[in-house]
């Protein structure tokens, strides 16, 4: 059998499969961040071990792990774990979501080596600016740094007593030279910092260690239990849904949004907004365009009228054209293809008519055309895209998936009830790495579901569209 750790901003999961990658048993632990200012998050990593010794506990009270000879790792991105020459963590560990770093990532996004190396604009969530707010700072903090580790990574060497990385999060860094698929001395020379910081890589369907004797023996588990190197949450989510070659695709909707395409070779277009970054496979990278507020746009609306998502999505008949009202969804600012944190979203066109019902509608048109904004920048860099398969909460609204369908012209499928997710895809890197298996283990989920474009529609989702990229030049100078 398997495990996937999947170490996620609001818990950790954990999923064991088989051998035929059936789902034997999950456990999961909440986490909560701090926001101890405006713009900050942070976390404690000593719970993130806390709670890796419950969901295995709780594991082993479910199944009997002794025939667990592989575990993978999955976490989210860009967080900067801080360690000293002992491996003690010297701060808390920022998070993917703090913008305190947005000056330093601006003065590093000025240097045209990190694009031309990255592939990726400098956001401030990225890693590297992180440390540089540290140095300017928290000048002591800095001064005792050793070793800088990303959360999943720093999971890892509690589990095997080393410092290892792998290509997909080290490539969310601005310290990774994505191309090559490995670390850049220049742009770590730029931040004052060299390679002793930085784990060792492997690739992420690779053995990156084995468990440690002690926790072997505490949690029932083979003595030859090896740790796969993983992958990033997405690229561990692609991996959980068979989006593995080029021309396969995800969208996500979740709190946030993410299109995700596999490529099989390394073409970056950094001014797109769109992130390049290795695949958790060899040879393989992929692109995300990603949005800020997709399900958690519908929530806020859901809010303001008093009734929860699921309540207002049902309560929608067959797709319908876009109508005059209009939703921009940018809550809290939007990384592709804006790159802009200030920009705030809004309605427009209302007038009496407009209710409930519009209003839902809007909500979900305004999330379907961000998406899209994301398809065209991913297709400017030349990625195809066949087919889409949705995961994610929303892509339990017929209504919504029906209108990205026929948005963006592809049929999207909707994978049979089960978790493809990021501990799911873990789980089955811990499997390649255990049997020296590759992207045959990635299979796409079997397929409930296909929703093609409503081709009736696809002019007025099209004039929407246009109406809705006027919508976006307008209000950039207003919010």
């Amino acid at each position: 059998m398997y495990i996937g750790l999947d170490l996620g901003t609001s818990g950790l999961k954990a999923i064991l499969i088989t051998e035929a990658q059936h789902v034997v048993a999950e456990a999961n632990v909440a986490l909560t961040n701090e926001r101890p200012q405006d713009g900050w998050s942070e976390q404690d990593p000593a719970t993130w071990l806390a709670a890796c010794d419950r969901v295995m506990a709780d594991l082993g009270t479910k199944a009997d792990l002794s025939a667990v000879k592989g575990i993978g790792l999955s976490g989210h991105m860009h967080g900067a774990t801080l360690l000293d020459g002992a491996d003690q963590v010297l701060r808390p560990c920022i998070l993917w979501n703090d913008t305190r770093s947005h000056v330093e990532a601006a003065e590093m996004d000025a240097d045209p080596r990190f694009r031309a190396l990255t592939g990726n604009i400098v956001f401030p969530g990225f890693t590297a600016p992180k440390l540089a707010w540290v140095k300017r700072h928290e000048p002591e903090i800095f001064a005792q740094l050793k070793k800088v580790l990303l959360p999943k990574d720093y999971l890892r060497l509690y589990l095997t007593g080393e410092h290892v990385g792998e290509m997909s999060d080290s490539a969310g860094t601005a310290w990774f030279d994505t191309g090559a698929r490995d670390w850049s001395d220049d742009l770590l020379a730029a931040t004052d910092m060299d390679r002793s910081f930085m784990p060792r890589l492997v690739e992420g369907s690779e053995v990156s260690g084995t468990l440690r004797a002690y926790l072997c023996a505490k949690w029932g588990v083979s003595p030859t239990c090896v740790i796969a190197g993983g992958g990033g949450d997405n690229a561990a989510s692609a991996i959980g849904v068979g989006v593995v070659k080029a021309g396969q695709a995800f969208v996500s909707l979740g709190t946030s949004g993410v299109l995700f395409a596999a490529n099989d070779g390394y073409q970056p277009d950094a001014a797109t907004a769109v992130h390049t970054f290795c695949h958790a496979l060899p040879n393989t990278w992929h692109q995300m365009g990603v949005i800020l507020a997709a399900t958690d746009a519908l929530n806020w609306y859901g809010r303001f009228v008093g009734q929860d998502a699921a309540t207002l999505t049902r309560a929608l008949g067959g797709l319908e054209a876009p109508g005059k009202t209009q939703f921009l969804p940018y809550l809290g600012g939007e990384r592709t293809p804006l790159n802009d944190s200030a920009i705030r979203g809004g309605f427009i066109g209302l007038e009496h008519a407009t209710d409930t019902h519009a209003g839902t509608r809007a909500v979900l048109e305004g999330v379907t055309f961000a998406i899209k904004d994301c398809a065209e920048a991913l297709a400017a860099t030349g990625t195809k895209i066949d087919r889409l398969l949705a995961v994610g909460g929303g892509s339990k609204s017929h209504y919504w998936v029906e209108a990205i369908a026929t948005a963006l012209n592809v049929a999207v499928d909707l994978p049979v009830a089960g978790d493809f997710g990021g501990a799911y895809g873990a789980a089955r890197l811990g499997q390649m790495a255990a049997t020296g298996g590759g992207a045959e283990l990635a299979a796409t989920p079997a397929i409930e579901t296909t929703i093609e474009p409503n081709q009736s529609l696809s002019a007025a989702f099209e004039d929407g569209f246009a109406r809705f990229k006027a919508a976006q030049v307008a209000i950039k100078g207003l919010t």
